[in-house]
């Protein structure tokens, strides 16, 4: 069996940014597991790395035309590589489900939709709405580069929800997701063999990155303001305890949010480079505590926050906030605060680092937790049921 995953965006600022970490990636790795064929085919930018995952999933770019009509010749190209037995969309997005309905129609292949983001909540939710002048609806028509003309269009984002109900099946990781659009909770898995805290010395790699004098808060993940970076950076303002640091890795590839938070807060924030997903059991392993504080708001409700499972498969204490999904995957493993409460963070750090033995032991119960439930093997056992119900 050959599996076609679709990925709209694979550039360096999309999926591409965290190579093997993000979800299509996942996918392609569970799917392997259970002995099928992989293929990853995906726009990317001209400027964009060759993207490799491993020897035997090929990673199959097209350069993506930005504007309508010129799309439609790479949208063609895109087609011409599809040649799995079943064609997995990553995103309710056009640029990847509604080429891979597309396809369908010209193979009579089966589709599965996979949703890991509401998209229309980064630009309103419910509230989005195009209500344009006649003035502007002809500037966003005709000129090169008018809004209608961006194939993922915050417009064309919401007509495509009309679509879900063509998907042959549909897997989602967020209890938020099942609820909007129906389907099959898939969690994200993580490499338990790759993340496994056994293969990795704290001490050294806290030497290696510079991070020896400090009590570690680590968040590998990009900044933004719906992550609640800032309440934990209030909250270290409070504790005034000048060896804790929040360490981000990689920062953020959509804007200069995180140089914001650096020009407020730098005293209390070391930031770490990109780094390719195969290292970053060993970044992690330089984390005293994984924070995961995100803000309660549709954007962060529909998400799998991808940090969490990082720090349970390493085995680290978590601090997180009772945000979508967040509390049903700790279960009793971790550090639970309100959001939006810098003042809870505050109280719970102290905790964490007054008994810090505790902590520990609830990161390796966290840790198992993880193997039992959001593993790579975990998530081959849903995508093989799905596979069976297809054919």
């Amino acid at each position: 069996m050959k599996v076609s995953i679709v990925v709209g965006d694979l550039s360096s600022s999309g999926a591409g940014r965290w190579g093997g970490a993000v979800r299509p990636f996942l996918l392609a790795q569970a799917l392997k597991k259970i002995n099928c064929e992989i293929e990853i085919v995906g726009f990317t930018q001209a400027a964009d790395e060759t993207l490799t995952l491993s020897d035997d999933i090929p990673i199959v770019s097209i350069i993506k035309e930005t504007y309508y009509p010129q799309f439609f010749k790479s949208a063609q190209q895109l087609l011409k590589q599809i040649t799995g037995d079943i064609i997995y969309a990553y995103k309710l997005k056009p640029t990847s489900f509604a080429l891979s309905l597309f396809k369908r129609w010209q193979t009579h292949r089966p589709v599965i939709l996979d949703i890991d983001d509401w998209e229309l909540s980064w630009h309103g939710g419910e509230q989005y709405q195009y209500k344009p002048s006649l003035k502007q609806l002809g500037r966003d028509l005709l000129k090169p580069d008018g809004s209608l003309r961006q194939p993922d269009y915050p417009l064309y984002l919401k007509w495509i929800e009309r679509l879900v109900s063509q998907a042959d099946c549909i897997t989602l990781h967020t209890q938020f997701l099942k609820q909007r659009f129906g389907g099959i909770y898939l969690p994200n898995g993580k490499d338990t063999y790759l993340f496994d805290p056994q293969r990795y010395d704290s001490e050294a790699s806290r030497f290696q990155y510079g991070l020896k004098d400090y009590r570690v808060l680590m968040f590998p993940g990009a900044p933004r303001p719906y992550k609640g970076l800032e309440d934990v950076l209030i909250a270290l303002e409070q504790l005034n305890q000048k060896d804790i640091k929040l360490v981000i890795v990689g920062g953020s590839p959509y804007d200069e949010y995180d140089q914001q938070l650096m020009e407020r807060w730098g005293e209390w924030i070391i930031k770490l480079p990109k780094t390719p997903a195969i290292m970053m059991p060993e970044v992690v392993a330089a984390a005293h505590v994984v924070v995961v504080p995100q803000r309660d708001v549709p954007a962060a409700q529909a998400q799998f926050p991808l940090k969490l499972t990082d720090g349970m498969a390493m085995a680290k204490p978590i601090l997180a906030t009772q945000v979508g999904d967040i509390p049903q995957i700790l279960g009793e493993t971790g550090y639970l605060v309100e959001p939006s409460s810098p003042e809870q963070i505050a109280q719970t750090l102290g905790r964490i680092f007054d008994d810090f033995e505790e902590a520990q032991a609830k990161g390796w119960k966290a840790r198992q937790r993880c193997i039992e439930n959001y593993s790579l093997d975990a998530m081959a056992v849903i995508l093989q049921e799905i596979i069976d119900k297809l054919y």
